[in-house]
């Protein structure tokens, strides 16, 4: 049978970082009050990217999705498949995936999004290898992208520390030995309203709340049980034990919800990867920018076991296994 493999990735951050004390700065002209110590102590956020106005999802996926091909040397019109992540379209329709198609110049192939926010790369890189092994895509672009900057309520102090922008890529390619060794993807829609965004487009009118919202406490909770369960069920279809596996690159939200995770399969500091200070929360981005970064800068090598965790709303949540 068809397998698929992980042949290269790239990522994407807008130029402007804004440190904690720039963002304090900020807030503090809309009256809200917040420190560098402050954030830093309750998520391990040291700074975020953040897009200007006019640069779209569309632009930072595209950019990633140019880079992961650079990465595994694979043109453009090779690609039979685009899956692009994202809560945060630059429209209603064409999906993003179309847009990145078109960017590319290589019509054809299959192209869609999926939305399961913060899981959503962990789901499209699961739905990518399904097609992959069912026979109807060779080699697919698999793209988280968000700008979340657009969503933020930026007098609540609670969220709009909380995140950034940013876009990740990975370019699956079919292959007779697998690299996707194992993946499940869950939900629980009554979770629903701990973490939403109602906003929506209606009758030519804007409806509902514009702004992300959401229950702290209440993700974290679940996040952490949810997440540990999904680690040991992918391990289990793999004939693996998390003692095998190399390294986690877990949905980067808060390290707090990292290290809570870490602690609960056992698995020691030094193999879990952490980008969340320096990109905030990208949402559908985190986990193909944390994985870049890391096989960039060498940590990740050709043969380990990498297992990948996306958590976020709907509530949604789901691992991937594979080997580099």
């Amino acid at each position: 049978m068809t397998a698929s493999v992980i042949a290269g990735s790239g990522s994407f951050l807008p130029p402007r970082s804004v440190s904690n004390d720039e963002l304090a700065a900020e807030l503090a002209t809309r009256g809200v009050e917040t420190s560098d110590q402050w954030i830093v102590e309750r998520t391990g956020i040291r700074q975020r990217h953040i897009a200007d106005r006019g640069v779209g999802t569309t632009d930072l996926a595209t950019a990633a999705a140019r880079a992961a091909l650079a990465d595994a040397g694979v043109a453009a019109d090779e690609v039979d498949l685009i899956v692009v992540a994202t809560s945060t379209p630059d429209q209603v329709f064409p999906s993003t995936a179309c847009a990145v198609q078109a960017n590319l110049g290589t019509p054809g192939g299959a192209a869609f999004d999926v939305q399961a926010v913060c899981s959503g790369f962990v789901y499209a890189l699961a739905t990518a290898d399904a097609l992959i092994q069912a026979g109807r895509a060779r080699c697919a672009l698999v793209i988280g992208a968000e700008t979340f900057s657009r969503i933020l309520d930026w007098t609540d102090r609670s969220t709009c520390v909380l995140f950034g922008d940013g876009a990740g890529a990975v370019v699956l390619k079919a292959a007779n030995a697998p690299g996707v060794l194992a993946a499940n993807l869950h939900a629980d829609g009554s979770q629903g309203r701990i973490l939403y965004n109602t906003g929506a487009l209606s009758y030519g009118e804007a409806t509902g709340d514009p702004f992300l919202r959401m229950d702290g406490q209440a993700v974290f909770k679940l996040a952490v049980n949810v997440l540990s369960q999904s680690a040991r069920e992918a391990c289990e279809a793999a004939g693996l034990t998390l003692d095998q596996v190399d390294w986690m690159v877990p949905h980067q939200a808060n390290v707090r919800i990292i290290q809570a995770l870490g602690r609960r399969l056992g698995v020691p500091a030094e193999r879990v990867i952490v980008t969340v200070d320096q990109h905030a929360n990208t949402s559908a981005a985190s986990v193909p920018l944390a994985l870049d970064a890391a096989r960039r800068d060498g940590r990740l090598q050709p043969g380990q076991l990498v297992l990948m965790q996306g958590v976020g709303a709907g509530f949604t949540w789901g691992s991937v296994l594979v080997r580099l």
